[in-house]
Parts: C-alpha cells; structure tokens; sequence
C-alpha cells in the first residue's frame, strides 16, 4: 500500500524501504500464529492450575507489557521521530481497543469457556475486521463475503449453545464466548484503526504507545488487584502464565504482527490466523483434556468455512484512504 504523497516526511521515508519477501512476511505471520496459538493453552493452565485469578492476571500482563515495550523503546526514543500531542490523541485509541479491552477480555472470557471455544471466536476475527472496514468504506462487501459472514457468525451460536445459554455458575460458558467475542471486536477496532496508522508510524513506536495508554487504563485494577492477590497462593503455572502472556504473546507477537500489517491488508493478515483455532483445539484436547464434541466440530468447521469464503480471491480495498 503507497500512502498519499502528501503525508509527513517519515511517511515518505517508509514508503522507498524496499518490500520484504513473501517468504520474510509468511515467517512472519507464522511467529504469531504460533505464539497466540500456544497463549490460549498457557493461559488456561494458569488460570486453572496456577492460583491467581482471570483479572489479576490480565491486568498484570498489561501493566507488565506495557513496562517492557518502555525499557525497549524509551533508551532509543532520541533517535525516533518525535511524536506531537496529536500523535498520542491518535494512538491512545489502539492502546484502548488492542490492549486494555482486548488481553482483558480474553483472559477473562477464556476463565469462562474453553480453549476450543476461546479460539474458535477470535478466529472469527477476520470477519469482524472485514464488517468493520466496510463501515469505515475501507472495503466493499459482496455475497460471498456476506455468505462467509453468516457461516461464521452461525459457528459461534452454535458454539454458545453447546451448553446452553448460562451466564452464572459453573456452566457460564456462553457468559466466557460472549466476552471473549467482545474482546475479538475489541482487537477488530485495532486491526482497522492500525492499518490506516501502519504507514506512519513503525511498529515499535504505534505498540509502545498502545502499551503505555493500556497500561495506564489497566493499572489502577492492577493496583487494586494486587492488594487483594493471595501472593503465597500463587503457583509455578501462574507465573509462567503471566510471563508468556506478557513478553510472548503481547510484545513479542504484537511487534511482528504490526510490523506484518504495515506489508499487508489488515483482513488478508488475519486470515492467516484461521489456522489458530484449529492448532489450539488439538492442543485443548492433547494437552488440557478437553472434550472434542459435536458442537465444538459443526461450530468450528462453520466458523473456519465462512472466514475461508469471506477471505477466498482477491479483496476490494482502498489503498489510498489506508
């Protein structure tokens, strides 16, 4: 994508870098699936296993990112270009959407459901991407694409009523899909909102804001929670937990995934990403014991089909308002 040659200097020095190969970009994309794939796995573990509960544990991993990208970005912040007030207003919103709602969300939603579920809703994620560039006249929508929508959409309800519809107790798994599909409209808005920002700032400069917005938002839980956390309590699994979610699956994946975006459409790169739910189901089930039932495959294969038709030939964007 060229960006308009009217934009800020940096802009046009970004723009003459030389594309990387297709086989930089699919390492790339592959690094992330991996990593997030790994993360649903990890995470329940220590949400079961490792004594610290789901918002002690989002709100720890945001607050802990958004440390890291500080001491990665801050020592070289000098030799960036510098960022106006203007900037910050811009970027605050993907700190908001991408990091606050989103990593909360998930953790909290997946306390609820399983990995399977979990995995299966965010991969739907490229089609909420693609309603939300067509609300934003970033694409068209055709019947093929409306068709993959309605398929997706389907998978999901029928992966809500697997067993029944409860939102207290125990079997509050439809409590655990509907936050995490909240939490994947969370991460839609900042795939959309990114893409038009990718051609302006560079990864580690758009993701150290995100952090910092994020963690600001999310510190006073962070402080809250942890004068409650029964530190003693805390087990090996919920360490390594917070660990992984923190420098693997926020920093590391969030780097590479908006260093990727910058060479590629931000519905195309998430649908890369219906390998994941597919990865993560097998490893619920080799690694965690869960139940591979007949909702979980009719849901899945509907949601995977219809992120496949939505996403299958060559996509109307609109490179110039990107």
């Amino acid at each position: 994508m060229k960006p308009a040659a009217q934009t800020a200097p940096a802009v046009s020095a970004a723009s003459v870098r030389p594309s990387p190969s297709r086989a930089l970009l699919g390492l790339a994309v592959a690094s992330t699936v991996l990593i997030w794939t790994f993360n649903f796995v990890i995470a329940k573990r220590g949400l079961e296993r490792g004594g610290i509960d789901a918002l002690t544990l989002a709100s720890f991993r945001v607050v802990l990112a958004a440390l890291i990208m500080a001491a990665a970005y801050l020592p070289a912040a000098g030799k960036r270009a510098s960022l106006t007030r203007g900037d910050l207003w811009t970027l605050a919103p993907l700190g908001l959407f991408g990091v606050a709602l989103n990593q909360v969300l998930f953790t909290v939603g997946l306390n609820y459901t399983t990995v399977g579920h979990s995995s299966l809703i965010i991969g739907s994620g490229p089609i909420t991407i693609l309603l939300m560039a067509w609300l934003m006249r970033l694409e068209r929508l055709t019947v093929k694409k409306i068709l993959g929508m309605l398929l997706s959409f389907a998978g999901v309800a029928v992966l809500a009523a697997e067993h029944g519809f409860h939102f207290t107790g125990q079997r509050a798994t439809a409590l655990g899909d509907l936050i995490t599909l909240l939490g994947s409209l969370a991460f839609a808005a900042f795939a959309v909102l990114g893409k038009k920002l990718a051609g302006r700032y560079d990864s580690t400069t758009v993701n150290a804001c995100a952090f910092f917005t994020g963690g600001l938002l999310v510190l006073p839980l962070a402080v809250w929670q942890a004068l409650r956390l029964d530190w003693g309590a805390v087990r090996w699994e919920g360490w390594v937990a917070l660990l992984y979610m923190a420098t693997m699956a926020s920093v590391t994946a969030y780097v590479i995934w908006y260093w990727t975006l910058r060479h590629m459409s931000a519905a195309r790169l998430a649908a890369f990403g219906y390998l994941q739910p597919l990865l993560a189901t097998s490893l619920g089930v080799l690694v965690l014991g869960e139940a591979l039932t007949s909702h979980l495959l009719l849901g899945g294969t509907l949601v995977i089909v219809g992120v496949v038709l939505a996403e299958l030939g060559p996509r109307e964007e609109s490179p110039a308002r990107y």
